[in-house]
């Protein structure tokens, strides 16, 4: 007898809620149930795509309307623990939006309430299922490029940061852990290696009218001596590659698509393979099933089977960029992260 839909509500609904909510729209086995956003026009916009769906303008009404089984959280970063709480607390599953939330300890405690309950807890980290990233990842699982010792992931240019809440250090976490949560994210996917140290630095030198900083460097060394980057830069007016990879048979570069103009970030990199001879061999990016994350909700959460994605690697994620925000504090200083991971 086939499992009956799994009943999911969006909290708080923007752009990457409209996503969740054509996912669900395409995914079998899952239906949105319910949106809550204090915008009516927002709800609104949800119902158009999916009218059988209840609208709520609070969200603990929604929570405890008592015909939700999975809700996705999607309200800026300060607040994710809070409602993960709440949902987790009344035996809902949670898909939390990048980062997992602002320190550890909001972390573990979520864990130990979803491992305590049997429920699910995991975070969307849907930059692991970039086909740039996954194209990467390919080459360098295949040995294209032998052994990676050095890696470095960029995001950015020189431009006047927004002055929503992504630029609010006390909402988002800071430039860090903005776009830290999906690059971090990618690096722990590619290199498995014990971290040994992190550093990290922020730079204020330009845009006063928000509270990130304008350049963030995060540097994370491994007890083998392989080396990471990430940097997010608002001060950039020479872009480095989105990617730049070293292997001990070649190199891996991503570079940005500048046809793009600003929305750049948005499209995914062109993929090249330098070799040790010389030459240079442009990669076609490997095309994905859509929607592979939300596929393996109802997998998950249906048949028990398990995720590549799991609160765990989220939860050291957010463990390096709390290292790397002490580093930045002490002028780049290295911090140790207490990882899970081994």
């Amino acid at each position: 007898m086939p499992k009956a839909d799994i009943r999911t509500a969006l909290l708080a609904y923007g752009a990457i809620g409209d996503e969740h909510n054509r996912a669900l729209l395409s995914t079998p086995g899952m239906v949105l149930s319910a949106v809550c956003d204090t915008n009516p026009e927002r709800v609104d916009a949800a119902l158009q795509i999916a009218p059988n769906a209840k609208g709520f303008n609070d969200a603990k009404a929604m929570l405890d309307s008592g015909e939700i089984d999975l809700v996705v959280v999607s309200t800026p970063p300060n607040s994710h623990f809070y409602w993960a709480k709440e949902a987790l607390t009344r035996g809902i599953n949670v898909v939390l939006e990048k980062p997992m939330a602002l320190t550890t300890k909001e972390c573990d405690e979520l864990m130990a309430i979803a491992d305590t309950s049997q429920l699910l807890l995991v975070v969307y980290q849907n930059r692991r299922f970039d086909a740039d990233f996954v194209t990467i990842k390919s080459l360098i699982d295949s040995g294209a490029i032998g052994e990676v010792f050095h890696y470095e992931s960029f995001v950015g240019g020189y431009s006047k940061p927004c002055s929503y809440w992504h630029s609010d250090v006390a909402v988002s976490g800071g430039a860090i852990f903005d776009w830290g949560s999906h690059f971090i994210d990618q690096i722990l996917d590619i290199i498995s290696s014990p971290l040994q140290y992190v550093t990290g630095l922020n730079q204020k030198r330009v845009w006063n009218h928000v509270t990130n900083a304008d350049h963030a460097q995060v540097t994370l060394t491994f007890t083998d001596g392989v080396q990471a980057i990430f940097t997010n830069s608002d001060l950039a007016a020479a872009r480095k590659p989105k990617y730049f990879i070293l292997g001990t048979k070649g190199s891996i570069v991503g570079d940005w698509d500048l046809s793009a103009g600003e929305s750049v970030a948005d499209l995914p990199a062109k993929i090249s393979v330098h070799r040790a001879d010389g030459s240079v061999e442009a990669i076609e990016l490997k095309s994905l099933k859509p929607y592979a994350f939300h596929e393996s909700l109802v997998a998950r959460i249906n048949e028990g089977k398990t995720m590549s994605v799991t609160s765990t690697q989220s939860r050291d994620v957010v463990a390096i960029m709390q290292a790397a925000e002490e580093s930045a504090l002490k002028n780049g200083l290295p911090v140790t992260a207490k990882l899970l991971r081994a």
